[in-house]
């Protein structure tokens, strides 16, 4: 963006622009879904973090998990879950999220989870557990692990790859300058070589996502884009950073859609299966299409 950056963002100071106004989510599926979930108590990330596709999503048969517990042992600068001492471990926790995407009837489900460092083998046992679990009680549903970078430990990669997920992701959050900022104890180099190992080690499909909106310039995300290609990662999600609230980082810039398009069409060109770009796309958005 350098000299060009009024052409890119908006400052802001101007109020959010309109393209990240989101309408409420509608339509039969999404509602038979929210009844199901509310019935049941069913916890889902897309309700957690009023995530802004639900609707979307939901009608297309796809929903995310998060597993071990609400509570992470990191701080990052950006996100709204909570930071702190977590709870137990729930071993019961694979047989819930199995039975609720058969109660939600999903077919391509995301798998997520806080940070674990409190943990010997950091939830990777859990882990593995579940997408097993998932497996035995829906054959037919295709799944997504966005997982931690478990410290770079290999043998906790091993645990996810050995359940063989259809999509394995692991998101790099922002370039590599601001990493220390926005993601406080991860490593830009480490969280490459996290999905630089996945995919040497028999991964079918790897993915990584970036967030905008940081103060970031347009040359570190292209150069994080070619550090992600050179990784092999398959497809990449980059989606405009919404402060959570007043205590997370500050939202430097909003970008505009056609920088999203342009990005769109560069990591096209590099390689990538599928990138999905634009100011309301999250790490999950369209999940569903990136097994192909």
């Amino acid at each position: 963006m350098g000299t060009e950056v009024a052409e890119h963002v908006i400052p802001p100071k101007k109020g959010k622009p309109k393209w990240l106004r989101v309408k409420l989510p509608t339509g039969k599926k999404y509602t038979q879904l929210r009844n199901l979930v509310d019935k049941y108590e069913l916890h889902t990330i897309c309700t957690s973090g009023s995530c802004p596709n639900m609707g979307e999503c939901w009608g297309e048969g796809t929903a995310t998990f998060m597993i071990l517990g609400n509570i992470c042992t990191r701080s990052c600068g950006f996100c709204g879950v909570k930071t702190g001492r977590p709870e137990s471990v729930d071993w019961a926790e694979p047989e819930k999220v199995a039975r609720s995407i058969k109660i939600m009837q999903i077919k391509h489900a995301v798998l997520t989870s806080v940070d674990r460092d409190d943990l010997k083998d950091m939830g990777s046992i859990i882990w593995a557990e579940t997408v097993k679990a998932v497996r035995r009680m829906n054959p037919e549903t295709t799944l997504e692990t966005l997982i931690p970078d478990f410290q770079g430990i290999e043998s906790h990669l091993d645990r996810i790859l050995s359940v063989h997920p259809e999509v394995i992701s692991h998101n790099m959050e922002t370039v590599k300058r601001l990493t220390r900022e926005v993601r406080i104890q991860a490593k830009y180099e480490r969280s490459l070589e996290v999905l630089r190992y996945l995919k040497e080690h028999g991964a079918n499909r790897t993915k990584s996502g970036i967030m905008l909106g940081l103060g970031e310039l347009e040359e570190e995300v292209i150069q994080t884009m070619k550090d992600l290609r050179e990784a092999e990662v398959d497809v990449v999600t980059i989606g405009q950073y919404l402060q959570p609230s007043k205590k997370h980082l500050p939202v430097k810039q909003f970008i505009v859609p056609e920088q999203f398009k342009k990005y769109e069409e560069i990591g096209l060109e590099m390689g990538f299966r599928h990138v999905e770009s634009g100011a309301l796309v999250r790490s999950s958005y369209k999940a569903h299409k990136h097994i192909h």
